[in-house]
């Protein structure tokens, strides 16, 4: 079973000197990023979902076994919170559409107070193509029960495994799909910190054991600040090898 490690998103100025030599321009920093990892979580979507032709292009950029795993607009999962989501389901399946061959999965990540509601998340995954791996990240502590896990398990639905501060951290594999947001492991603010080698080797080893279950994972670092994100992708894959 295959596993990929990556980061959220590519392009940040603070990472200068840690992945992108000084001077670089922005637009050669997805080709070094490629020099190193396999996979990347694409987050500019959930701000502004980028057009067709965006999706194509990356699509012709990326090297073939490469996966971008692209996260749902906020104006699906934040203004409209999943209800009605026709509209923009239309535009999400267009633009991934042109990924083939490079597509991760579909990150859908509802608000931190958006609580438990069964029948509306149910809605919206029958409506979610089925070549669409799909991952949901539920923050707020009313989903964690055994009835949402089987309701995910039964859409084929991949539950997102959380660690940062204030999320649960509740290691469930509902799909065939395992997915790992690693958002930094301060215990006060999210996407702070950088793990240490003893966490990373914690989380290989329930990497392996995924593996060994049938799974194929994908894990991404979020802990941005200072390039710690690429650091631990670096280690945690390494670890893998």
């Amino acid at each position: 079973m295959s596993v990929a490690v990556g980061t959220s998103g590519w392009s940040y100025d603070h990472w200068t000197d840690v992945l992108y030599p000084p001077g670089m321009p922005p637009e050669h920093r997805l080709a070094r990023y490629l020099q190193e990892f396999e996979t990347v979580e694409l987050n500019a979507s959930f701000y502004r979902w980028p057009r067709d032709a965006a999706f194509a292009s990356w699509r012709r950029r990326l090297p073939e076994g490469f996966r971008m795993t692209v996260k749902a607009p906020r104006g699906l999962t934040h203004a409209r919170r999943l209800y009605g989501p026709e509209a923009w389901l239309g535009r999400v399946e267009r633009g991934l559409h042109e990924l083939r061959g490079r597509r991760g999965a579909l990150l859908v990540q509802l608000r931190p107070d958006q609580e438990r509601d069964d029948a509306r998340l149910d809605w919206f995954l029958a409506r979610v193509p089925p070549w669409v791996d799909v991952a949901v990240e539920l923050r707020h502590p009313s989903w964690q029960v055994d009835e949402v896990f089987e309701l995910l398990a039964r859409r084929r639905a991949a539950y997102v495994v959380l660690s940062g501060a204030g999320l649960p951290c509740v290691l469930r594999a509902t799909a065939p799909l395992v997915y790992v947001r690693l958002h930094g492991p301060d215990h006060h603010h999210l996407y702070a910190g950088s793990y240490s080698d003893e966490d990373l080797g914690w989380w290989a080893q329930r990497v392996r054991e995924w593996q060994r279950g049938g799974h194929d994972v994908l894990a991404y670092f979020n802990n941005d600040g200072g390039g710690n994100a690429v650091r631990n992708a670096r280690t945690l894959r390494d670890l893998l090898r």
